[in-house]
């Protein structure tokens, strides 16, 4: 595998095991994020720092691991932004959850450039990002998928190529999205409905785990509860964000999303209870508050 000079902006539970995999790979990493404490744990696990200018020139590859479109744009086209500094024929691997239209517009702001765009969410979280083993649902040019390839080997179990525009990738990522919150959700519910009857929470993890009603979302994140560990891995406020992209797309194709809907309203109540920062698992808390039951606290 080649190596190459990359850029990875956004530090978080994911960014920063996409930056130490591809360090772990032999790349040249910078990491850029808003909190210093992060960068310098990066620069712990041998990656680099340089101005976002100097970075742009010499990087091969940006990998965008920030929480929006908003910040998306800012970093790549802001007052600081780096695809400006960067080379034509590098290439932009945009990992964020956003709306297709932004994804498609994003695109051809760096074509502008003539710098690469792959429309690029991941699934799999923090511990699949530490273990390089994201799955990737990607869409874009031949061109952007061979720029790229070398970074997505390091960072990667599996890639999807959805397309050769930018748009599909972020709408396959949208449809996850809205499986996954809808399955926390449901988790919640599921959960602290069994502990109304009188089931005690961990046996309904071991039983349900086995039984055709479970889901992937029940059994990561049940344990949470089950354990009273709340610490955030994905944050509620992370499901504000995403299961509003999923409404506001499914609201541009005159599509109805009533579960979608409803999954979000208790995430919406979740942040208004003040759980916003704890792990998505605390949904289950909202529940439990309604029906006046309490759950299992930390051992």
């Amino acid at each position: 595998m080649s190596k190459q000079t990359i850029s990875v902006f956004g530090l978080g539970s994911m960014g920063f095991g996409v930056a130490c995999s591809a360090v772990t790979a032999g790349h040249h990493v910078y990491g850029f994020d808003v909190n210093i404490a992060s960068q310098d744990r990066f620069l712990a696990k041998g990656g680099d720092r340089a101005e976002i200018a100097e970075a742009g020139a010499v990087s091969d590859v940006v990998i965008s691991v920030v929480l929006n479109g908003a910040q998306t744009n800012d970093i790549l086209f802001g007052e600081m932004g780096i695809v400006p500094h960067m080379r034509p024929g590098s290439v932009v691997i945009s990992c964020a959850t956003v709306a297709p239209d932004l994804a498609r517009e994003l695109a051809v702001k760096c074509n502008a450039y003539q710098v690469l765009y792959l429309d690029a969410p991941i699934s799999g979280g923090s511990v699949k990002a530490a273990e390089g083993a994201l799955t990737m649902m990607a869409s874009g040019s031949a061109d952007a998928f061979a720029a790229a390839k070398p970074a997505l080997d390091s960072i990667t179990q599996t890639v999807y190529q959805l397309g050769d525009t930018a748009g599909p990738g972020s709408a396959m990522k949208a449809v996850n999205q809205l499986l996954a919150g809808v399955h926390i959700a449901a988790m919640g519910e599921a959960l602290t409905f069994g502990i109304s009857q009188g089931v005690d929470a961990a046996r309904i993890v071991e039983v349900i785990s086995k039984c055709a009603g479970t889901s992937w979302m029940f059994e990561n994140r049940a344990p949470h509860v089950v354990g009273g560990d709340y610490t955030p891995h994905s944050a509620i406020n992370i499901w504000l964000k995403d299961l509003g992209i999923v409404l506001d797309v499914a609201k541009g194709s005159n599509f109805s999303a009533p579960l979608a809907a409803a999954a979000l309203q208790q995430f919406v109540t979740a942040v208004g209870q003040g759980l916003g920062g704890e792990d998505d698992a605390a949904v289950a808390k909202v529940y439990a508050k309604n029906a006046g039951l309490t759950l299992p606290k930390a051992k």
